[in-house]
């Protein structure tokens, strides 16, 4: 942000500016509550896969810049906007047959092999569309489609934006439900649902903006038409709120010492495994270079992604 001219004189009537967050010298008082950790899923997500890619990511300024765009994230992007597109139209255009138009218009061109491969993964992708909302209620809305929900704990300042936050009846009323659509790999299963630290934030975080119970998560995977769902307690939520409050306080950590003069590849360090074939800073990380890379379309010709 641009300074005005007058920083760092007495403003009128003879006081001081007020000193702004970053500048060199800040003041504190003891006692002061330590600043929360604002973030989103796929921001603690990042440091727990790797470390370094967190800090490509959210850390180092200017940014190292990205490869490529990936095929299966336009694939999955563009499905994605085409199912919150389809809750948009009113309930009685809520047909299969609108679904063409809804995934044209969302339809995401970058990352694919040839025109060839795209136009397979847009017959691909109109299929699963298909498929998926004939077991949808066409006149029935959910409480939240794409809807951000947020909250604070000691630790964090937590928004997150969820594919489908559903209401549905529970033994002592209406509880919600916490929908992910997926459109890549195969296999998906109650663990991955129970283990999604993400979907679990969802519900923690819903539970508290809509002052309702929110224990179920579900995983709704389209190329298959398959439901992984997990039902949570309040124990097993609190389990995953605490693994990201420990996440956070190790990236804050990070952070502070890259602050005060560490090494910022050791305070980041690299995780090395088969992922970093598919890093978007694969170019930038000397342990990432030497992975083979993947070509930005590589996931479409696997029979499990989409």
């Amino acid at each position: 942000m641009r300074r005005s001219s007058s920083a760092g004189r007495p403003a009128a009537g003879g006081r001081a500016p007020r000193q702004r967050a970053g500048d060199a010298e800040q003041l504190g008082f003891e006692g002061m509550p330590e600043r929360l950790f604002v973030c989103t899923p796929s921001k603690l997500g990042a440091y727990a896969d790797c470390p370094r890619r967190y800090r490509y990511s959210y850390v180092d300024r200017p940014a190292p810049p990205k490869g490529p765009p990936w095929a299966h994230n336009s694939l999955g992007a563009s499905v994605h906007t085409a199912l919150k597109n389809w809750y948009a139209l009113p309930a009685d255009r809520r047909r299969p047959e609108a679904l063409a138009t809804l995934l044209k218009g969302t339809w995401v061109r970058e990352g694919y092999r040839d025109d060839e491969q795209e136009r397979a993964a847009y017959r691909r992708a109109l299929g699963w569309l298909e498929a998926y909302v004939e077991t949808l209620e066409p006149d029935s809305d959910p409480l939240g489609v794409e809807r951000v929900v947020a909250v604070k704990t000691a630790v964090l300042a937590f928004n997150g934006r969820a594919d489908r936050i559903d209401s549905r009846p529970g033994p002592e009323g209406p509880e919600l439900v916490i929908v992910d659509y997926k459109t890549g790999r195969t296999g998906l299963d109650t663990d991955d649902a129970r283990g999604s630290q993400a979907l679990a934030l969802y519900a923690y975080a819903a539970e508290r903006v809509f002052r309702r119970p929110c224990r179920r998560v579900e995983l709704h995977h389209l190329p298959t038409g398959t439901v992984a769902g997990h039902d949570h307690t309040v124990e097993s939520l609190a389990r995953q709120l605490t693994r990201a409050e420990e996440t956070a306080r190790d990236i804050m950590a990070a952070e502070r010492a890259v602050a005060d003069g560490a090494d910022a590849d050791e305070a980041f360090p690299v995780a090395p495994s088969p992922r970093c074939g598919w890093c978007d800073f694969r170019r930038h990380c000397p342990t990432g270079a030497q992975a083979p890379g993947k070509e930005p379309w590589a996931a479409m010709d696997r029979p499990a992604d989409g």
